[in-house]
């Protein structure tokens, strides 16, 4: 990985880590951090080089991974 890759990948994870700390939607942070990571990854393989994006969806993949958890420990 160039270091150009790394820092979009380090900032984009960086953006969404801070926003979901801020907002407290964090929860778990092995998981988080694991979940984020994976996402950002993902669309790096296709060739999404924008943070903002990148981070954006991480947050959105994650929000919805959490909702889709606390609704199947409720049923």
């Amino acid at each position: 990985m160039s270091e150009t890759t790394q820092s979009i990948f380090a900032n984009s994870f960086q953006i969404a880590w801070a926003y979901l700390e801020a907002t407290g939607e964090l929860g778990n942070p092995d998981r988080a951090a694991l979940h984020l990571l994976n996402t950002v990854e993902a669309m790096m393989r296709q060739g999404e080089r924008r943070q903002l994006l990148l981070a954006n969806k991480a947050i959105t993949a994650y929000q919805r991974f959490r909702a889709e958890q606390a609704l199947s420990i409720a049923s």
